[in-house]
């Protein structure tokens, strides 16, 4: 489980389950359904989250359509610990790893200790918060961090609290992020993958919040080792994320795109391909005659000429073959033969 040669692909199902255990817990099959290998869900305690005074962001205001408070809006979409773990054990059953973000300790805690996951999801807004990264680091789990908001000093130091707190590195896999919903084309900065990659010699992926799949696939020919992409099972739902996540349809779509890349990007070594090297005959060329050449006639740019079929004698010998005399006699079009 978990970084493997392949992409590692995370549906992110958050909070478009709507509150839902029912829901949830077809998320988790359609996820599978699509080819992900992973289901993500929010983990979180609405009053141990926000203010009771936070108003909603604007793109939440746009998608909800309604004038309540945020801690009104995430109220309802959270789910219970009972029903966590349920949905857990289905994920366990359908063979699809079950992740969550927790935005608290103590749900951050209730996924160790509880849920007993082997993956954190440290969300794009907890890169900032100390006593949480050190929670989540003493737990010694594998950790995919979000770096959405942030610059280099900021994830330099997440990195550093982490490591300095007992999480050895090679478990860190960072995401490139922007968390603006739906992200707007100029703001996606794929380039900053290998950026990442080489300054902090760590994994990186791509959490992807811009509309439609394109982006999201083209970060895995940049080098993207994890993708993660908002998921829906109907768009027109009411919910902050839904507008902006993929569907079934669309998902299975950008999974078999990531795999053909997956298996597309090979090695670093240039060399001819089984599946090509039968087209040599038909696409390179050979020396042949270019008129009736009689023995002993001498070779030269009167007679000779580089055409297709490839199973001759090479146009790189060409000033070889030139004034050699003729072994035996040739009709146009032969291939010469020395």
């Amino acid at each position: 489980m978990f970084i493997k040669k392949k992409t590692y692909i995370i549906a992110e199902a958050g909070i478009n389950h709507k509150g839902s255990y029912k829901i949830a817990k077809n998320f988790i099959k359609q996820a599978k359904k699509c080819g992900a290998d992973a289901i993500k869900f929010q983990s979180f305690i609405a009053e141990n989250v926000v203010t009771s005074t936070l108003a909603l962001a604007k793109y939440q205001k746009e998608n909800i359509n309604k004038k309540i408070k945020m801690i009104e809006m995430i109220r309802k979409y959270e789910l219970s610990q009972s029903d966590q773990m349920a949905l857990l054990k289905y994920s366990k059953k359908l063979e699809i790893d079950f992740i969550s973000s927790a935005f608290d300790l103590e749900s951050l805690n209730f996924l160790i200790t509880k849920l007993k996951l082997k993956i954190l999801k440290i969300p794009s807004g907890e890169i900032t918060n100390l006593p949480y990264l050190i929670k989540a680091a003493k737990f010694k789990k594998k950790v995919i961090l979000s770096t959405g908001m942030s610059n280099q000093k900021e994830i330099y130091e997440a990195i550093k609290i982490l490591t300095s707190n007992g999480l050895k590195k090679q478990n860190i896999t960072l995401l490139h992020c922007n968390t603006s919903y739906p992200t707007p084309m100029k703001d996606v900065n794929l380039r900053v993958i290998k950026e990442l990659e080489k300054k902090f010699k760590i994994k990186v992926g791509y959490s992807d919040h811009t509309l439609g799949a394109e982006v999201a696939i083209a970060s895995v020919g940049i080098g993207a080792k994890v993708i993660e992409k908002h998921f829906t099972l109907n768009k027109k739902w009411e919910g902050p994320d839904q507008s902006s996540s993929l569907n079934p349809q669309e998902f299975t779509y950008m999974v078999k795109s990531i795999r053909n890349i997956d298996i597309a990007q090979g090695t670093y070594k240039k060399k001819m391909t089984n599946s090509e090297s039968k087209n040599i005959i038909f696409a390179r060329k050979s020396i042949v005659a270019s008129q009736n050449i009689k023995v002993g006639e001498r070779l030269s740019l009167h007679n000779i000429v580089v055409k297709r079929p490839g199973n001759g004698i090479s146009p790189m010998q060409w000033f070889k073959v030139l004034k050699l005399k003729a072994k035996k006699n040739f009709k146009k079009d032969d291939l010469i033969k020395i």
